[in-house]
């Protein structure tokens, strides 16, 4: 393949996993928004309010707990096999378990019985989302040169804004329903509409190539009749790699999250309309798209570690300003808090796919990037809107809330610190 088709090659790569990233976190961010508005009150309904948004966010952590699993599986596979395989599988389950969540009946027809039902979708969700990013990561990167493969890898990571404003766009349209017809169907159309995404997405995924430098590691493997080590054992005998990417990547995840689920939730509390809180969120995240893949391109130049700690400095000194804003309820003001809360997690979050894929080698880089970046979300949000729930609602202080927040941030900070700079690691060699 000439030079000229590679670019074009490796460009084509770029977007896919870009789209296919939009799609695969629109159905798993769209359930975040759903968690805090709706399921309370469509499959807890029998619960108090604090009790049914405690649940309801449960399920939506289960979905974080799967992610790791779900990493170890796709990565063995995508390590052994593969990255395209498996991406073309972990979008396939994706879209249907999101497909089917909008079918399932409330708690009014069924009882608990609904809720099981959530539960065990969102454990499907949690699966795929798990394989997803690291074979999309992979692919981005493995096929771009070596200056710009923070930029390249930018692109999936930019599919979580993507995916969150187009989820947000359109379970805010259908949130200015009449209140009864809206959670009576109204929410399920979003969760339909991923059965069409899913067709999209596939066709897609399908069109393109195979990593070259793991088509090339296997042919070196094979020539020199290398047996291969599986993939996770390669990982857990060097746990330190694992380890600090897990922490330093949950600051971000911890801030996706509060945004998406918590800081919504508080605003509509405090006197702002729902609709209104949806689209802010949802603009916000519209920009937030080209401060990812800037906060990529940049991490190019002055590499992803002074980058990553600056994002996590500045969201310290926002957050209690954060949600002094949500509490105005003023539309303009909650976007503005969003915004730039957004933009501290861009300035992490650009990087990061580039920074923990780089920490690991070839033959185990689908499994140790995904495996680290799902135990990354697990740290940083599976739990956070239930911790959050349980801490703002013993007292309905914020304070220690900002307070949680800052020393989680401060605890990923740390680990970044302890990793080495990885932009000018040539992946072809690198044996982890």
């Amino acid at each position: 393949m000439s030079t000229t088709e590679r670019q074009k090659e490796a460009r084509r790569v770029v977007m896919s996993s870009y789209l296919g990233s939009t799609i695969e976190f629109y159905d798993f961010l769209l359930y975040t928004a759903a968690a805090a508005l709706v399921f309370p009150q469509v499959f807890f309904a029998d619960m108090t309010p604090l009790a049914g948004t405690i649940a309801s966010y449960l399920t939506f952590a289960a979905g974080y707990v799967a992610r790791p699993i779900g990493g170890m599986i796709f990565g063995h596979f995508g390590d052994r096999l593969g990255r395209k395989k498996m991406l073309v599988l972990s979008m396939f389950v994706m879209g249907g378990a999101s497909t089917l969540i909008g079918l399932i009946p409330g708690s009014a027809t069924i009882g608990m019985a609904g809720a099981f039902i959530l539960l065990t979708l969102r454990l499907l969700q949690g699966i795929a989302i798990g394989g997803e990013w690291g074979g999309a990561a992979l692919m981005a990167l493995e096929h771009a040169s070596p200056k710009s493969r923070g930029f390249a890898a930018s692109f999936v990571n930019a599919g979580a804004p993507s995916g969150a404003a187009l989820g947000t766009f359109v379970l805010g349209l259908f949130a200015s329903m009449p209140e009864e017809q809206f959670f009576s169907w109204g929410w399920r159309i979003p969760f339909l509409a991923s059965a069409l995404l899913l067709a999209v997405g596939l066709i897609i995924r399908l069109k393109i190539s195979e990593s070259p430098i793991f088509e090339a590691a296997v042919e070196r493997d094979e020539a020199a009749e290398k047996p291969r080590d599986i993939p996770i054992l390669s990982v857990i005998k060097r746990p330190k790699n694992l380890l600090l990417v897990m922490f330093g990547g949950a600051a971000g995840f911890a801030v996706q999250t509060l945004l998406a689920t918590f800081t919504v939730a508080y605003a509509v509390a405090h006197g702002a309309e729902r609709q209104s809180v949806l689209y802010a969120f949802a603009c916000a995240s519209v920009l937030s798209i080209g401060m990812v893949i800037l906060a990529g391109k940049v991490s190019d130049r002055i590499g992803r570690r002074p980058l990553m700690l600056i994002g996590m400095a500045l969201f310290m000194a926002f957050a209690y300003p954060l949600f002094a804003l949500m509490r105005t309820g003023d539309t303009l003001l909650i976007f503005v808090g969003f915004t730039v809360a957004l933009l501290c997690h861009s300035t992490i979050y650009g990087p990061l796919a580039a920074f923990i894929s780089e920490q690991f080698g070839t033959a185990a880089r689908y499994t140790g990037a995904s495996v680290g970046y799902q135990m990354a979300t697990l740290l940083g949000a599976g739990f956070t809107p239930t911790i959050l729930a349980a801490i703002y609602g013993g007292d309905g202080k914020i304070g220690p809330v900002v307070i949680y927040l800052i020393v989680l941030t401060a605890i990923s900070g740390l680990a970044v610190l302890l990793t080495k700079e990885s932009k000018d690691i040539d992946l072809e060699t690198y044996e982890h």
